[in-house]
């Protein structure tokens, strides 16, 4: 759920032409600045990137459904080598708004209310959707490329496509026995 400091104004709509009327629909495009804190610290969705919304709004029987397309950039780290990363997003959302008396009665038949979005006041709340769309489509573990090798846990390099990049490691159980042939070596 959305605080009052991550609250797009843009996205709560105003649906009273719609409203009791099954059948009739309405088109509306919005461009709005992406609010704080969609993502973590491996990928998000900077504050005040632009959001592109192409969003169809339709009445029904059981009051207004939001189906929309959203477009924005993300940026982050990739998870193997921290080199900075950007992809774009594009992602489909679908949300009932019921009607308050069809709220009442989903909730009263033992639905959670809370999960029940709704039109109030003749408007509409695209918070949430949007909100949980967006940070969906995040991924969970952003890469730089699929073939990326990432870091080197010896020596902290970066692993480029080459695979001879190795270190002479001696098990510390054999450590004694090289050193023993160093001395050995040495004094020959």
């Amino acid at each position: 759920m959305s605080t009052p400091a991550d609250r797009v104004e843009q996205l709560v709509l105003s649906v009273n032409e719609l409203s009791r009327q099954p059948g009739t629909s309405r088109r509306q495009h919005l461009i709005f600045d992406a609010p704080t804190d969609l993502g973590g610290e491996v990928a998000a969705i900077p504050p005040g990137s632009p959001v592109d919304l192409e969003l169809l709004l339709e009445a029904v029987m059981e009051g207004v459904l939001a189906s929309g397309e959203i477009a924005t950039e993300a940026k982050g780290l990739c998870v193997r080598c921290l080199t900075p990363v950007q992809w774009p997003i594009e992602v489909s959302f679908q949300e009932l708004f019921s009607y308050p008396e069809r709220a009442q009665a989903a909730a009263e038949a033992g639905q959670d209310r809370q999960d029940i979005s709704e039109v109030v006041a003749e408007a509409i709340d695209l918070n949430g959707p949007v909100r949980d769309a967006l940070v969906l489509a995040l991924p969970f573990q952003p890469l730089c490329e699929p073939s990326c090798r990432g870091l080197c846990p010896t020596c902290g390099e970066m692993q480029t496509g080459e695979l001879d990049h190795q270190h002479d490691q001696i098990d510390p159980r054999w450590s004694i026995l090289e050193e023993l042939l160093q001395t050995q070596v040495e004094e020959s």
